[in-house]
């Protein structure tokens, strides 16, 4: 793997998990010291980082991770449900139904594990591979190829906002019964079903985010 495309990797994964937060300056020299590699490649980093929406050049402090506001995310959300919402439609009418049913009986199981052990964090991190696998899956049956490039940009900012709910088993709870019923439309050859049970899931994401982003704020903990 070429330096500027393992810098590129780890900075976005560092972003997305929170260990950059929003207004994290990215020094050159700081950075290509953590992590081990020349400037160069390191601008080349920046810049993918950039393009993708991840990082800005800012006031002349070099580039800092993008802020998360309640406007920016309300303006991914439309994207999404304009997306989301198609995706799920063409994935209802050509899926692999065999598919689809057990990825509802994965997330009926999922939200039994989050109700048992709602602060074990391999549960976490297994809902959430479930869910790339949901994505997958969606992906893989609206046989779209345009329509998934411009998922995988949203769902790369996404990946930032999800985490805000981590902590939330409850919402967590909520979402896997929320993923099961649009896995149980798709698997039914429901679109109209299958669009309107993620256009719900979104609008309570959207709301669970406003909800966290308030409380943040009071708490001094995001600006």
């Amino acid at each position: 793997m070429r330096a500027s495309d393992r810098a590129y990797a780890m900075l976005r994964e560092d972003i997305v998990e929170w260990r950059l937060p929003p207004g994290t300056v990215l020094g050159e020299v700081e950075q290509s010291q953590r992590l081990g590699i020349s400037r160069t490649p390191l601008r080349e980093a920046l810049g993918r980082l950039t393009a993708d929406g991840l990082a800005a050049a800012h006031n002349g402090r070099g580039v800092v991770v993008t802020p998360i506001s309640a406007e920016t995310v309300g303006a991914l959300f439309e994207l999404r449900q304009a997306l989301e919402c198609q995706a799920a439609s063409l994935a209802a009418n050509r899926r692999d139904p065999a598919v689809f049913r057990g990825l509802r009986t994965d997330f009926d199981a999922a939200a039994a594990r989050l109700d048992a052990d709602p602060e074990e964090d391999p549960a976490r991190q297994g809902y959430y591979a479930l869910v790339a696998r949901l994505d997958s899956a969606i992906d893989a049956a609206a046989a779209n190829p345009y329509l998934t490039q411009a998922l995988g940009n949203v769902r790369l900012h996404l990946a930032r906002v999800r985490r805000l709910a981590k902590d939330n088993p409850a919402r967590l709870r909520e979402t896997a019964s929320e993923h099961a019923t649009i896995a149980g439309a798709i698997a039914a050859g429901d679109p109209s079903m299958a669009a309107a049970a993620t256009a719900v899931h979104l609008h309570k994401s959207l709301e669970h985010f406003n909800t966290v982003h308030q409380l943040l704020i009071r708490e001094d903990l995001f600006s």
